[in-house]
């Protein structure tokens, strides 16, 4: 008897709250999908601003006590080099023009080759992210490896291959990516290092700017290690070989 009035009571309890839950959560799905939808409707016309890494790189700046450093500036792709368009789709996403924001093929050889990797023990992590998934998190995510984040970046993949054209998503992987420390786009780091625009670098300068981009923290535009200028020739001999969108 005791045990009937309480699952009674229970389903008393757990009907109202459990449709609240249910009212909650729909709404934020809904609120997240309509944010989703006018952020990547506003920026395919709009330059991007900031990004979340950006200010996160100013944030941690702030709480170390260091001067921050942020230089941006936006250049329109049809102002860019064409050596650069092509040493980032060389480097980054050789099949940038073909698929539809996710590359199958790399990402299972690049699963394939990290787990190489990890039972050897030594090695680089390799990535099998398109311009196009980089540039999803770049503009609209924080950086994290949690699932949550890469099921966000997935939509928000769509969402850009769905509503930006190719050299849309090219202008924008370019103007925001990190190349060094508070330098953002390929525009404040031609200027920076050097001393030029965007549009006047040749295809070793763009293919020295690309080459730093798996760890631009790391890897050094002013002072390229011999890894980086392995990647820089590697990057120059597929440019011939890449089509433009």
């Amino acid at each position: 008897m005791f045990d009937a009035n309480h699952r009674s009571q229970m389903r008393h309890f757990s009907s109202p709250v459990l449709k609240t839950i249910i009212h909650v959560v729909f709404n934020v799905l809904v609120g997240l999908l309509a944010t989703s939808l006018v952020l990547v409707a506003v920026f395919s016309y709009v330059p991007v601003p900031i990004t979340p890494l950006a200010f996160i790189r100013g944030a941690q700046a702030v709480f170390s006590g260091r001067e921050i450093h942020f230089s941006k500036d936006w250049i329109e792709v049809e102002l860019m080099a064409p050596h650069l368009l092509r040493a980032a789709i060389a480097s980054e996403d050789f099949r940038f023009v073909e698929h539809n924001g996710f590359d199958f093929p790399a990402i299972q050889k690049a699963i394939a080759a990290n787990e190489r990797v990890e039972k050897r023990g030594r090695g680089r992590i390799r990535g099998g992210s398109t311009i196009s998934q980089q540039t999803a998190k770049n503009v609209f995510l924080f950086p994290s490896r949690t699932w949550l984040r890469k099921g966000l970046e997935a939509w928000m993949t769509v969402l850009i291959e769905s509503m930006w054209s190719k050299r849309r998503i090219l202008e924008v992987y370019l103007n925001v990516v990190e190349f060094g420390d508070g330098i953002y786009g390929a525009e404040a780091a031609s200027k920076h290092f050097f001393g030029k625009s965007a549009r006047r670098i040749n295809a070793s300068e763009a293919a020295l700017l690309i080459a730093v981009l798996p760890n631009p923290r790391k890897l050094s535009i002013a002072r390229p290690s011999s890894y980086v200028r392995y990647r820089q020739s590697a990057i120059l001999r597929r440019l011939s070989y890449v089509d433009l969108p």
